[in-house]
Order: C-alpha cells, then sequence, then structure tokens
C-alpha cells in the first residue's frame, strides 16, 4: 500500500519532460513512454496532445517514425476497444458518433503523414530549398496555403546558408502568381526578388531573366526591354565579377548571361542602332565570347555592314588567344574571301600570314587549305606551292602524309607529274617508316610511268630497308610485279637477295633484343635468389632460355659470314665445299634445271668434218702464190 501511494504521487510527466531535455539520443522513446503512460492512466485526450506536440518538436525522422508509429497504433486501439463495446451492448447516437469521429482522426493522422515528416525535416534545416518546394507540392490544390508556405520560405530561408538554388523560390512564387493571371503581384514578387543578397551572381542574373520573360509571355515586349536595361544598367559601385566581397547587385551588370537575353531581344524588337549598342556595350565590358563576336559580326552582314563586320572580327581575334579563336579566324578568312574574292589580295595575304603565325598545328591544315585555295584561283601558282609546302610542316604528323598527296595531287595537276619527283624526294625524307613506304611505292609507279625504270628500282631498293617481308608483304608485291614486268633476271636476283637480306636483318635485330630483354630480366631475378629467396629454378630457367637464345642469333650470324677458301690442286676439298651448303645461294628452282638438261639433251651431236684442200681455180688470180720449193 505504501508503494502504491509513493507511485501516485510521483511526477511522472515531469520526470520524462526533464530527461527530454537532457537526453537528446532518446527523445523519441520518451515521448512513446509520456504518452502510454497517459494513454494507462485513462487519459486518452491528453495521450493525442502527447503525440501531437511529440510530431511538432521531433528534429529526426528516426524520432518521427517512432512517435508516428506509436500514435498510429494508439488510434487503432481505442478504435478497437470502441467497437467491440458497441458490439456487446445496445449503440446509442453518441457512441456512433464518438466511433466516426475517432475513425476520422485516424484517417487524418495518416493523411497528414507526408506533410509532418517534411516539418521534420524543415526543422532540421530551415534553410533547405527542396524541401520548400516540396512542402509547396504537398498543399496542391490549396492557393492559400501555397501562398503562405512561399512567403514563409522566402523569409526563412537565409541566401548565406541557402541548401539549394533560393532564387528558383522567388521565380516559383512569382510565376504562381502569373499562372493565376495576377501579374502586378508577380511583379511586385520579382522587384522584391533581385534585391535579395544572393550568394552567386548567376542567381540574380536568372532572376532578372524570368522576370523579363514574364513580360514577353505575357506580350509586354516594351517592358520587357526596359527590364533588362535595368538589369545592365551601370551600378553605382562597381565590382568586379568574382569579387565575393561586393553584393550581387553591383556584380551582376558583368554577366554573359544577362547581356546575351539583352542582344536577343534588342535584334528582335529593337532598332538597328540599340542592338549595335548593346554588342558595342559587351566589346568593351571584356565580357564577350566568340560565339558573341561571331553574332555580332553575322547581324551586321545581314544588314549590309560588310567592312563594320570585318572590323567586329579584328577585335575579337585581339580579344582571345588559340583555340579560342579559331573559329572566328575560319569564318573571318572565308567571308572575307566571299566578298572580295581577288580583289583585296594582298590584304588577304596579310590576314593569311597574321593568323598562321600562332596557329597550333591541331588547326594548321584548314587555314593552310584556305590559305592554298585563295592563291590558285587569284594568285599565283608558285605561291600556292610555297603555301602547301610550308603546311606540311606545319600540320600534326598524322597529318603529313595527307598534306603531301594533296601538295602532289595539285602540283601534278598545275605543273605537270615531273614537278613532284622533288615534292616525293622531301616527303621520304620527312614521313615516318609506314607513310615513307606507301610514299615510295607512289613514286616507283610515277617513275615507271614516266618510263624512268631504273630510278623506279632505285626507289624500290631505297624503301626496301623499311620493310619487313613477313610485316609488309604488301611492298615486295609490288616490287616482284614491277621486275617480271620490267626487269630481268639479274634484276630478280637482286631483288631476292635484297629480300633475304632485310629479312636476316630484322630477324638479328629481334633476337639480339630478346636475348637482351631476358638476360636482363634474369640478372635482376638474381638478387633475391642470392639473398636466400625463392623461385632459383625459375631463375635458371630464365637465363639456360636467355643463354640459348644469344647462342641461336650468334650461330646465325656466324652461318651468314662464313668464308671457304679452296685450294685448286685439292679435289676432295673442292668437291666437300660444293657439297656445302651456301646460304646465300639463290635458288630459282628445280623447273630451271630440269630445262637447262631437255635443252642439252635435244642438241644435236657434234660431226668431225674433213678438211679437202681447195683447187686453185676457184681462186683465179687471188690465188696464193706457191713457193718455188713446192
Amino acid at each position: 500500500g505504501k508503494s502504491h501511494y509513493q507511485m501516485k504521487d510521483m511526477k511522472v510527466e515531469s520526470i520524462i519532460r526533464c530527461g527530454l531535455d537532457r537526453w537528446s539520443c532518446e527523445i523519441g522513446s520518451m515521448w512513446c513512454s509520456l504518452a502510454q503512460y497517459q494513454s494507462r492512466s485513462g487519459w486518452f485526450e491528453r495521450a493525442r496532445d502527447v503525440y501531437e506536440e511529440a510530431m511538432s518538436k521531433v528534429t529526426t525522422a528516426r524520432d518521427f517514425g517512432q512517435v508516428f508509429d506509436a500514435y498510429a497504433h494508439f488510434e487503432e486501439t481505442v478504435i478497437e476497444g470502441k467497437m467491440s463495446a458497441t458490439s456487446d451492448g445496445e449503440v446509442d447516437e453518441e457512441d456512433e458518433i464518438d466511433v466516426e469521429l475517432w475513425m476520422a482522426r485516424f484517417e487524418n493522422l495518416m493523411e497528414r503523414r507526408p506533410l509532418l515528416l517534411n516539418s521534420v525535416l524543415l526543422r532540421q534545416n530551415p534553410h533547405n530549398v527542396h524541401e520548400w518546394h516540396k512542402r509547396v507540392s504537398l498543399f496542391e490544390g490549396k492557393p492559400k496555403e501555397i501562398i503562405n508556405t512561399y512567403a514563409e520560405a522566402v523569409r526563412t530561408v537565409d541566401p548565406k546558408q541557402a541548401a539549394g538554388k533560393l532564387h528558383t523560390l522567388w521565380v516559383a512564387f512569382a510565376k504562381f502568381y502569373e499562372s493565376n493571371k495576377q501579374l502586378d503581384e508577380a511583379r511586385s514578387i520579382f522587384k522584391m526578388a533581385v534585391q535579395v543578397a544572393f550568394r552567386n551572381v548567376e542567381d540574380l542574373a536568372a532572376v532578372w531573366c524570368e522576370y523579363a520573360e514574364m513580360e514577353i509571355r505575357a506580350e509586354q515586349y516594351d517592358k520587357a526591354r526596359q527590364v533588362m536595361r535595368e538589369a545592365t544598367a551601370m551600378p553605382k559601385e562597381r565590382a568586379a565579377y568574382h569579387d565575393s566581397s561586393a553584393p550581387v547587385q553591383n556584380r551582376v551588370f558583368r554577366s554573359l548571361k544577362l547581356w546575351s537575353m539583352h542582344c536577343d531581344l534588342e535584334e528582335s524588337l529593337g532598332t538597328f542602332q540599340t542592338t549595335k549598342a548593346v554588342y558595342n556595350r559587351i566589346l568593351e565590358l571584356g565580357i564577350a565570347s566568340p560565339q558573341i563576336v561571331l553574332n555580332f559580326a553575322l547581324f551586321l552582314e545581314e544588314s549590309n555592314y560588310f567592312e563594320d563586320a570585318f572590323t567586329v572580327y579584328e577585335r575579337g581575334v585581339g580579344m582571345f588567344k588559340w583555340p579560342n579563336v579559331y573559329d572566328i579566324w575560319n569564318t573571318y578568312l572565308t567571308k572575307f574571301l566571299e566578298r572580295y574574292e581577288g580583289r583585296k589580295l594582298e590584304r588577304a595575304r596579310d590576314l593569311f600570314e597574321q593568323c598562321v603565325e600562332g596557329c597550333p598545328d591541331k588547326f594548321a591544315k584548314n587555314i593552310y587549305l584556305l590559305f592554298a585555295k585563295m592563291e590558285e584561283e587569284h594568285g599565283m601558282a608558285r605561291h600556292a606551292m610555297a603555301v602547301y609546302e610550308r603546311a606540311t610542316s606545319a600540320v600534326l604528323p598524322n597529318e603529313q602524309f595527307e598534306m603531301f598527296n594533296i601538295y602532289i595531287q595539285r602540283a601534278a595537276a598545275i605543273f605537270g607529274v615531273t614537278h613532284t619527283r622533288q615534292i616525293y624526294e622531301k616527303a621520304i625524307e620527312v614521313l615516318p617508316d609506314d607513310a615513307t613506304r606507301d610514299m615510295c611505292v607512289r613514286f616507283a609507279q610515277l617513275e615507271r610511268k614516266l618510263g624512268e625504270i631504273d630510278r623506279a628500282r632505285a626507289v624500290f631498293m631505297h624503301a626496301s630497308q623499311l620493310a619487313d617481308p613477313r610485316l609488309h608483304p604488301d611492298f615486295w608485291k609490288h616490287w616482284q610485279e614491277f621486275e617480271v614486268a620490267h626487269g630481268n633476271e639479274d634484276t630478280y636476283r637482286e631483288l631476292l637477295r635484297i629480300k633475304r637480306s632485310v629479312q636476316a636483318q630484322y630477324n638479328t635485330a629481334v633476337n639480339y633484343m630478346s636475348a637482351q630483354m631476358l638476360a636482363a630480366s634474369g640478372q635482376t631475378a638474381q638478387a633475391p635468389e642470392s639473398s636466400g629467396g625463392g623461385g632459383g629454378d625459375t631463375m635458371k630457367a630464365v637465363e639456360a632460355k636467355a643463354m640459348a637464345v644469344a647462342e641461336q642469333a650468334k650461330a646465325e650470324v656466324a652461318a651468314k659470314s662464313k668464308l671457304l677458301f679452296v685450294r685448286s690442286s685439292d679435289k676432295e676439298m673442292a668437291d666437300e665445299v660444293a657439297r656445302e651448303d651456301n646460304p646465300d645461294e639463290i635458288v630459282l628452282g628445280e623447273d630451271d634445271d630440269e630445262e637447262d638438261e631437255q635443252n642439252a639433251a635435244q642438241k644435236p651431236a657434234l660431226v668431225e668434218l674433213a678438211q679437202q684442200p681447195v683447187p686453185s681455180e676457184v681462186f683465179g688470180k687471188l690465188a696464193p702464190k706457191e713457193d718455188d720449193e713446192t
């Protein structure tokens, strides 16, 4: 009895609320314990008030989940008790109303869950822009709540601490009024938004652009142009674009986004003079991009102000460096040639020389081709050839072969194929091995067409040192076809000899390199073996393999260079040498030996002829005089 008396006098609610302030990690459990204490004491309304208070004060999703689940379980338990009580006895009207009231409360609780959870997240971080947008979407179809939510959001979120883009809240707030045909309220929202100290300049620029776009949608074009003029007006205190210490209102006049939209509006709705003034202002501020320069020049060309357009191009190439200036140069040169063709040739040459002076090899190809095309069409042919020759050394290494081909093609078309010999010779000196082989084949074909067979053969011989027969059989096929068509037995033998020599050279080089690599790997791996580490058998195997490869390479070299001297009196030694296989011997095939034997068999046998004296009458006066003795 005494303990029960003490429990009744204990202030449970005060104790639990005191614990809520001390232990923040168990807030959800303590709120649930307090509500259960009230419900077990029979105070259901007070228990509900505790749950509602808990959901309005917890700041984590975990605590909210505990409280909400306990609250829902409490409502279900009470409803089940009420319904079981009404089913046992007589049901009056007040009991039915009470049950319906509890059911309505439970349904309302379940419907409010997303909104309650959103409130918890906003209490956790009131500067979360995304959660404010989500809260507005939860009030869909309720204009008053939406307006209140937007107002509370823009009033609560601190621009410096905002998690997300704050300007989207202001823009969405204004668009809500616009969607409800309340343009004056929307304008007032935008006017307040442009005074907010946003964190970034682009956020304020986006608000100004949305403001102007709203006026355009409302077909208030003059107001839209006025908005852009206000946005790009020079402030009293100017600051650099990236100066974070200055407010964004003093830096937004340098925003390229604002000026680009201003240009578009003036081109569409303004006059030529106003549009030109906007573009010039952009160039003066030094915030123009290459695309702005191109748009300005194109605008002037469409209005037939060609020299002004070329002046804009000149200003553009002076503002930017490579590679950003490539598009400006390319457009400038193309437009200049289209406009004047060959009438201002010296000026065009100066422009090209100025362009290629600092042009990187990545962009040189198109510029030089355009330069050479101008010289061919409007200038001198020898100047065009000089441009092509400069281009072969100015382009990327992987574009040199293509540039040499273009150079050769144009030189042949202008001066004839004989003029291309010097170009081929330079290409063979400059190009890498793979391209040199192809160029040599083309050079040899040219000499073949010109009837210079010896020169073509010399070209093949020069390129043969770069063609491994195992990797480049096409080259040797071209040479064999050439010798079959224009050579003889000696030249064909020379072809086979060079082919074997080149193959032996590549074989020796590969074997020597592999032996050196294996020997090096064996020496580096010998250190851990000598220090007591494992893997001794593996190292011995590597060394043995390296030695075997090296011995084989030496044997091949010795066999190639072996010379045998034979005495003329020692017949047995001569026979032995004759039977020795000669590695450099050219084998033409057994068919040639068989043909020689057949030809020898078909020859007629030699017939001995008897010699008889010729009568002196045959010679007449020319007969030799006989001696007196005869």
